[in-house]
């Protein structure tokens, strides 16, 4: 199993899913398929094929979050230099053209949320931070262009 970095509150949000996908979601799944085949024919019976698709689907989900669990490493920042752009750092970035400032948090792709403005270290912008420095630019190649920013501020 590959090594796979993780805040306390990612591990914890994935070992809550996990668990929830094992139980309730399974039970679930097990109701609406006896209910299906209540139904009779099975090779006709369109609830009963959704229900075993549903149910693949929450055993493909489950398969993968043991996965990314199991070779889960806990970050302890105390042990993270702060001093330059690493998984679990909050980086502050001012576009050089614009002056537009933004920040994002590092984190592993599976917890990775655009929306909380958390990226993965393996994004486009996550692979052109790591290892640099506060003050300096860099120019990252980005699905929308060509992006020059200055490295505000680093933090933990």
């Amino acid at each position: 199993m590959d090594q796979n970095y993780l805040t306390k509150e990612g591990y914890d949000k994935l070992k809550k899913e996990l668990d929830y996908l094992k139980t309730t979601k399974r039970r679930q799944i097990a109701k609406e398929i006896d209910t299906a085949r209540a139904h009779g024919d099975l090779s006709e019976n369109a609830e009963y094929h959704a229900a075993k698709e549903s149910q693949s689907h929450n055993e493909a989900r489950i398969e993968y979050l043991e996965s990314q669990l199991g070779g889960a490493k806990i970050l302890e920042y105390e042990n993270i230099a702060d001093d330059k752009v690493y998984i679990g750092a909050t980086v502050t970035l001012a576009n050089v053209e614009t002056e537009e400032e933004v920040t994002y948090t590092l984190v592993s792709e599976v917890e990775a949320d655009i929306e909380k403005k958390r990226i993965s270290v393996t994004s486009p912008v996550g692979r052109g931070l790591l290892g640099k420095e506060e003050g300096a630019e860099v120019t990252i190649n980005t699905p929308g262009g060509v992006k020059n920013y200055e490295i505000i501020k680093i933090r933990r």
